[in-house]
């Protein structure tokens, strides 16, 4: 019901679905327009129509009889009444009485005048509407008007027309615009959800064809060539970088072993001595990023995980915490592992304790002495969350997301030992297991929020 209502409410909310109600206001508004004007050029040609008929009776009335006097208009009127059904007449005297015509008494007006309540005849007989001419007489008033029923009619057809044309156009545009958007929605989530896989790592996914030859197949022909060619870009980027990290490892193996043997050498004078080993040094650490990089390309070439075992994270969370509490305590910081279920996920257990150490390293190497990191674990939507938090000074941000790109260090960490490739390293490990990291604020300090299906 949720994920129905969900989509309702995409649909209604997309500019497909408000692009087809703007048109279907559009032609409800000029198609009640158009029947608008032709209801009123119908109505006001059938109230002239009226207009003539009784002002044409009144004056053959008046004709017939020879003037205006009571006396020679009565039989006139007593004759038409016999005649002429359709007309209403009515024939009073000064002290208004009714002396002639099918009509109760009324009070004398002249001119035209419409009579829109209910009127009965003398025989009881009702009608809606009457429109008529009134005339003062010198010794009384005469009435003649004609039953205005059809024009009533048609002035009650008009609005119920108006209004089932609202309701069925309304339908119309509303139903239209749902089916249209749904399958222009349909269109676009597949490109989202192409876009989101592609954001994951597989780089290979492309966005499917429908075989319309369509906009939308343009469309994704020009986005499928785009990825192409980045993917072409990504790899020759990375096979270079794994290239010169493979290449340099054995000439910075040699170098290191021929300073070693140098350093072996008995007359080398100590201050030489503290030259080698100081440059020993930075080969390890040259070596160890060539080997952080041919590792983080070894994870991101592989779509799976070879190996998967049922992993405790409890147990993992608990090794990794005793492994680098005295390195903490060491600079004055505290570790702890936050109290739990046990939880098991399927995972390689190798790549999760490596994800999960780089993390907690991240963390005692960027905080401050003094400062707390917690270590937590706990199951969410049938998701394992693992969360290292600190209350350090965190991470701007604006940076939450490039210090994941490969090398990326800011400025407050350039004098931290590291190579940049850690948190690299963990996302690549997350999304080997499906998973997610994300950064965020710890308020203060920060949050670091990894999300793996227990059952990868």
């Amino acid at each position: 019901m949720k994920l129905g209502l969900d989509r309702l409410y995409r649909i209604a909310s997309s500019l497909s679905f408000r692009i087809v109600l703007l048109f279907a206001g559009l032609l409800i508004a000029s198609g009640l327009f158009v029947v608008l004007l032709a209801a009123l050029h119908s109505q006001h040609s059938m109230e002239q129509q009226i207009r003539r008929a009784v002002t044409a009776e009144v004056a053959e009335i008046l004709s017939s009889a020879g003037g205006r006097n009571l006396a020679d208009i009565q039989p006139v009127i007593q004759s038409l009444v016999r005649h002429e059904p359709e007309f209403f007449y009515l024939l009073q005297d000064d002290s208004q009485r009714v002396v002639a015509g099918n009509m109760l008494h009324l009070h004398p007006w002249p001119g035209l005048r419409w009579l829109s309540h209910e009127h009965r005849r003398p025989s009881g007989e009702r009608t809606q509407m009457i429109f008529g001419e009134g005339v003062l007489l010198k010794d009384g008033y005469l009435f003649v008007g004609l039953n205005a029923r059809s024009l009533t009619e048609l002035r009650r057809d008009v609005w119920m027309l108006l209004g089932w044309g609202v309701i069925g156009f309304a339908v119309l545009g509303v139903g239209g615009g749902t089916l249209l958007s749904a399958v222009i929605l349909g269109r676009i989530e597949t490109i989202s959800v192409t876009a989101r896989q592609i954001m994951n790592g597989d780089m290979s996914r492309r966005i499917p064809y429908q075989g319309g030859d369509d906009e939308f197949d343009h469309l994704s022909h020009s986005l499928n060539a785009m990825l192409e060619k980045n993917e072409q870009l990504i790899a020759s980027l990375r096979q270079v970088s794994n290239d010169i990290a493979h290449d340099m490892r054995r000439p910075l193996s040699r170098l290191r072993q021929r300073l070693e043997t140098a350093a072996a050498f008995p007359n080398v004078p100590a201050e030489g001595r503290d030259m080698i080993e100081g440059a020993l040094d930075d080969l390890d650490g040259a070596l160890e990023i060539f080997s952080s990089l041919l590792r983080l390309s070894q994870i991101e070439a592989r779509i799976a995980t070879d190996v998967l075992s049922p992993v405790p994270l409890d147990v993992l969370v608990g090794q990794i915490v005793e492994m680098y509490r005295p390195l903490a305590e060491d600079r004055g910081q505290s570790l702890a592992a936050g109290d739990a279920a046990p939880i098991t996920v399927r995972g390689d257990i190798v790549l999760l304790s490596q994800m999960l150490s780089n993390l907690v390293e991240n963390a005692i190497n960027h905080t401050p002495a003094g400062s707390m990191i917690m270590v937590t674990r706990q199951v969410r939507d049938d998701c394992a969350i693992l969360v290292v938090a600190d209350n350090g000074a965190g991470i701007p941000p604006e940076s939450r997301e490039k210090v994941f790109d490969r090398f990326v260090r800011l400025d407050a960490s350039r004098s931290v030992p590291g190579s940049g490739l850690g948190l690299s390293m963990a996302r690549a490990i997350a999304r080997l297991h499906g998973g997610t990291i994300v950064l965020s604020d710890n308020d203060p300090g920060l949050r670091c929020t990894i999300a793996i299906p227990r059952g990868s």
